[in-house]
Order: structure tokens, then sequence, then C-alpha cells
């Protein structure tokens, strides 16, 4: 009794106390699940944005396609872009050895960074990582020939490969890299080396926004050489030239090796093309890069190669080891190369026209341009029109080469989701959505039990889905902001359970608390957003103005709201990023005009600059073909008559004339990107001043 009476005492005095850890409790839960939901809302601005630029890109390649399959052969515009995707003769086999020679290449007694020799050994491999962590380069004659061995390698390897854990204990799983180099070295430091008795499976995208995607697939390549058994690379829709072109990598190269950076690449781009698309384990696991569809037949793809052509038949090493001649090649993911006909070409590219068409070739162009976002406005195009020999079945559906063409795509670019079925992946421009039925359906037929895959990046380096049937892994931390995300990988026994190994590669994220960690990347991601409603001003203004008939400069935030996704078509939640994006307002009513002078600026012509950039960019390095830099005059006055429409106007041949000798800055006959770009900065200021009045 006593004793009872004492711990009654203890409660009611306890009271206060457990009330007050209580609430202090519910607000600590309130404030994580508030920093929560800010984390998810930052997390789907940036992934927004990634996706459109994505799918601009691939609208972009869809419309020089279908230039290419309908513009009279006659005609310069169709030389133009048939030059931009042909066939590279130069790549050919028989011109292997003496385009892509490295033994003329003198190494310097200067030179300090890492040497290696042939046969390329372990302690090479391992030279080069620490020769990269010290932020060494390696000499281009190296370079040259590290990756001609991986060429000669990667043609005889199966599309889809076979691995077993029998073997050795675990087999280490990466995803993404994207050039960033800090995380290879950190998963080597924390998981060691590759060799045969620690395997590794990396998942693809090794380049593109990073800083260090040369490095990273050099160190990948060297220990691919030594263990060809163990090492094993799966494609992804970055290893592509055509994406390489927008996404940075490109320009990396050619920044770090400016007198055989040209070769560099052209090798890269056949490498690229002979990587194998998938890896199965014991099996019963599939690895690939993005996902796959309703048609998914790993069979097919097996007995298919995405690396061969007719002339690397004829034209092969006779010394070398035999090919399958039944695999051709795929140069680009987005676009193939046009050895083919007309309509191969078009069936080729990464959409293609699954539907026949029904309406006239003017008006299919037409819908072409508005679907890759360019202007109604075609001008001088009808004329070169007029006269196509245009095939009223080119829209037929796809024959058996455009059925493995297409799953090829859907297994570099879907993802998966929530809901039944299969998609067309409208958010990315390419691939498909693929729902749980279909994993249950692609993983029965083939007797597999699950799909590892990267492609997207995950908060905390990995996801799983489909009733865990599918599992993301993603190896780039830090990928949109320092903070933004945890990076990993598998570790994955004979008992085929994956085990997860999380990290953070950058050493001042390990400081940072959750608020501000939150803090910083929410910070970015709307710098982001402002950037890109920047890009959209007149567009957003436009918008607005829809919903005020009586022009009083006044919209409801409701309004406000549809007309951001109508305009932008990001499928952001507008209504809970206007605190972030709109300060005060008038009785739940915004001044819009207001809005957009304190958020962004009035300067229409930055505005423009901001819209196009990364097309005009990527415009020019497509007409670059030979990554000189460099574009004749006469090329700028087909890409200007093809891409006019960027700015809403038509030009004549002799304004453009002048226009290309006013930019030419130095004197030197053609024009660099720069000079490019200042000639659709001038013509566009312009264009805006005269309220769009012709030249």
């Amino acid at each position: 009794s006593h004793n009872s009476t004492f711990c009654l005492c203890v409660v009611i005095c306890s009271l206060p106390a457990m009330r007050a850890a209580l609430l202090i409790q519910r607000w600590y839960r309130q404030y994580v699940a508030r920093l929560e939901m800010r984390r998810r809302c930052t997390w789907n601005i940036f992934q927004s944005i990634e996706y459109a630029g994505e799918q601009d890109q691939i609208k972009l390649y869809n419309f020089f396609g279908y230039l290419m399959d309908h513009f009279t052969p006659a005609s310069s515009e169709r030389n133009l872009i048939s030059h931009i995707f042909r066939e590279n003769n130069i790549c050919r086999n028989v011109d292997w050895e003496r385009y892509f020679c490295y033994k003329s290449i003198e190494v310097p007694e200067l030179y300090s960074g890492p040497h290696l020799s042939f046969p390329i050994t372990c302690s090479n491999a391992a030279e080069l990582v620490e020769a990269f962590k010290n932020k060494q380069q390696l000499h281009s004659r190296y370079v040259l020939q590290l990756l001609g061995e991986t060429w000669r390698l990667l043609r005889i390897l199966p599309n889809i490969s076979q691995i077993s854990t029998s073997h050795s204990k675990e087999i280490t799983i990466c995803g993404d890299l994207h050039g960033h180099l800090e995380d290879l070295l950190l998963v080597f430091y924390k998981n060691g080396l590759p060799s045969s008795d620690k395997p590794y499976v990396f998942n693809g995208d090794f380049v593109d926004r990073g800083k260090d995607s040369l490095e990273i697939l050099l160190i990948l390549f060297s220990f691919l050489l030594v263990y060809p058994n163990d090492v094993h690379l799966n494609r992804g829709n970055h290893e592509d030239h055509i994406v390489n072109l927008r996404y940075g990598f490109t320009k990396e190269v050619l920044g770090k090796y400016r007198l055989h950076g040209k070769k560099i690449l052209k090798l890269l781009q056949k490498i690229f093309s002979w990587l194998p698309l998938a890896t199965v384990i014991d099996h019963k696991v599939l690895v690939l890069h993005g996902g796959i569809s309703d048609t998914t037949d790993l069979h097919l793809i097996s007995r298919y190669r995405s690396g061969m052509t007719e002339s690397d038949l004829e034209d092969d090493d006779p010394t070398s080891k035999p090919v399958d001649s039944s695999r051709r090649r795929v140069h680009s993911l987005t676009h193939s190369s046009s050895t083919g006909t007309r309509h191969e070409v078009q069936r080729r590219s990464l959409q293609g026209l699954n539907n026949r068409v029904t309406c006239s070739v003017e008006e299919e162009l037409k819908e072409r341009r508005r679907q890759a976002g360019l202007s109604q406005s075609y001008g001088d195009l009808r004329n070169s029109l007029a006269n196509s020999d245009s095939d009223p079945d080119s829209g037929e559906l796809l024959d058996s080469y455009g059925d493995e063409w297409k799953q090829i795509v859907d297994m570099l670019w879907s993802d998966p989701m929530p809901q039944d079925g299969c998609v067309p992946n409208e958010v990315r421009g390419g691939g498909c959505y693929w729902g749980p039925d279909v994993t249950e359906e692609v993983l029965r037929r083939h007797n597999l039990t699950l799909l590892i895959r990267s492609h997207e990046c995950k908060q905390e380096g990995y996801e799983f889905c489909h009733n865990r049937r599918v599992l993301t892994i993603f190896s780039a931390s830090n990928y949109y902001e320092v903070g933004s995300n945890r990076g990993a990988y598998i570790r994955m026994g004979p008992d085929l359970v994956p085990h997860f190994i999380q990290y953070q590669a950058n050493r001042a994220t390990r400081a940072l608390t959750l608020r501000q960690s939150v803090g910083r990347t929410e910070r970015s991601a709307l710098r982001a957003l402002r950037e890109k409603l920047f890009a959209h001003k007149s567009d957003l203004i436009s918008s607005f103005q829809e919903y005020d008939p009586e022009n009083t400069g006044l919209i409801s935030l409701g309004h406000w709201a549809c007309a951001m996704e109508a305009v932008l078509r990001l499928g952001l939640p507008w209504r809970v990023l206007r605190s972030q994006l709109v300060g005060d307002t008038l009785d739940g009513m915004l001044d819009y005009q207001l809005w957009f002078r304190e958020l962004l600026s009035n300067a229409s012509l930055l505005e423009t600059m901001y819209k196009h950039h990364s097309n005009l960019e990527t415009i020019f390095r497509i007409i670059d073909t030979d990554n000189s830099g460099l574009i004749s005059f006469e090329e700028f006055r087909q890409t200007w008559k093809l891409l006019s429409s960027h700015l809403q106007t038509e030009i004549s041949d002799e304004a453009i004339s002048d226009l290309a000798v006013s930019i030419d800055f130095n004197k030197d006959g053609s024009i660099d990107i720069n000079e490019f770009m200042e000639a659709f900065r001038l013509v566009g200021g312009d264009l805006l001043q005269n309220e769009g009045d012709p030249h």
C-alpha cells in the first residue's frame, strides 16, 4: 500500500514534465514533417526541370530527323541535315588504325602523369585511380591506346552479360555516376578496387553533367581490360554522342585534350555503340539502365547487337576475333546513323512515327515544329517541301528492325510507375512508363526474380517499387546540389539479397544540419525555377492575361497556379510553392506585372537568350560535326534558314550573308560558338524591338 501511494505521487508529480515532453515531441514531428515536405517539393523542382531538358533534346532531334526524311534530295537544307547525321566513313575499321593511331604521338620527358604499359595490368589501373585522385591528366597517347584496346574487347562481348556469384562472395552494383569522380573514388575506398575476387557491375550514365566523366571512363575501361570477366559495364542513355552535345561531355573532352580531342570523341562514339545493354546475375537478377516495357524480349535483345555495320564486316581486321554477323550498330539513341534508306532513318529516330501519316508533309512538318517548341512560321521551308517526294506510308508501324530499336530505347530511357499498364514516357520524351503488372509479366516470362535499374536520382541513393521487384540504384551523391541526395551501391551475394551502402562524397555535407541541408538545396532549386520562369516570361504574361479579360493586372492565386502549369508543364505543386514565389497579395489577388518586376527582370533580350541558349548551343555542336569549334558561312546560312523559327522570324539569304560577315569578329572566314550565339542575340534583339517584323 505504501509503495502504491509512492508510485501514484510520482506519476502525479511527473504529469507536467510528461505533458511538456509530449508537446516537444509533437512539435518536433511537425518540424521534421515540414522539412520533409519542403525537401520533396524541392526534389520535384529539380527533377521536373531535368526531365524537361531531356524532352527538349529529344524533340529537337526528332525534328531534325523528320526534316532529313522529307527535304528533297537536291535541296541544300537536306544536304546540311544529311551532313549532320551521316555515317562517318573515317571510323570504318579498315581506316581505324590509321586515323586513331597513337604511335606517332610522343610523350614528352616533362610529362609527369601516369605511364601505362600494354597489355594493361592491375597495378596500371590502380595507378590511374591514384593519379586522377591527385588531379593528374593522362597523356593523349595513352588515352587513345586505352580506348582502342577497349573498343577491340567490347566488339566480342555479348549484348547481355551473364555473371555468377558462385566464384565470389559478393557482386557490387553501382548506378549513375555522371562525371562525379569523387563518388567512384569513395566507392573504391569503402568497397575495394575491382578484382577477380570483387566483381563489379556499373549500370550506365558514366558521363555528362559532372566535370570528370572522361576520368571515370578511363578508370572503368582499364579495369575492364584487366578483369573482363569480373567488370561489367552496361550502356546508359547518356552513353550517346548526340546526348553528350547538350550535357557537357563533348565540351569536357575538347577542353582537356585540345589537340587530339576530336579523335578521342570519335573513338568514344564507337565504344558507346558497343557497350552491352544488360547484365543478368545467376539467371535471376536483371540489371539494366532504364527499364522495360510490355514488349521487352531479352532473347531478342541478346541476339541483336547494337554495334555492327556492313562496313564492320567487310573491313574487319582478319587477325581480330570473330564478330557475330547478325549484330548491328546503333550509333545514337536519339537518332541512329543514316546508312540506310530515307525511311529507315525515320524509323530509327527515338519516337518515330507510330501512326500512318494522314496529313500532308507540310502539315506534318508544322505539327513537328509545334511539338519541338518551334514557331509555326516556316517561310522558306515551304518552298523546299513543295516538291517533296514523301512516301504516304512513311508513318507505318515499325518493322522488325524498328521493334528491336524500340526495345533498346525502352531499356535505356524508361521509368517505373505505380499504376498498371505501359504508356509513352512523355515526361522524358522517350521510352515508356511501365507498371507493376508489366514487371511481373516480364520477370515471369524470363524466370527472373528482381530487376535492378538506375536512371533516376533518389534522395537516399536507392528505392524499391513494384512490390520490391524493381530496385533503383543511383551512385552520384549531391547530384542536384550539395546535400540534395545520398549516393549508394549494392552488395549482392549468392542469396541474391541486396545490401545497401549509402554515402555522401562531399565532406561539407556531413557537417550540415537537416535544416541547413534542406534550406541550401531549396534555395538552389528555387533559383533554377526562377530561371525557368524568366525564360518563359512572355508566355506566362499572355496566359495570365487570359484570366484577366478586363485588363486589371490582377488574377487570383488559383488562376496563377493554373497558368504556371499550363505554360511550364512541369507537374509541380504550384499552390505549395506559392509562398516561396509570390509575396504580398491584395485580397488574394496577384498583381502579375508587379510580381514579374520584383521576381525577375524586364529584359526581353535576355529572356530570348535564356530561353534558347541550351538548344542553340546544342545546334551549333550538331552542325560542327568535326568538333572543330567552327562552322562555315554556308553552314551558318543553312542553319539559320532551318532554325530562324526559334526567334519567330524569317530572314533573307542576303541578310544572313551580311550577318555572317559582320559577326565574324576575327575575320577568319568561319564562325565559332560565341559568334554564333551573338548572331541570334543581335537578330533576336532587333526582332523584339520591331515586334516581329521580317527583315
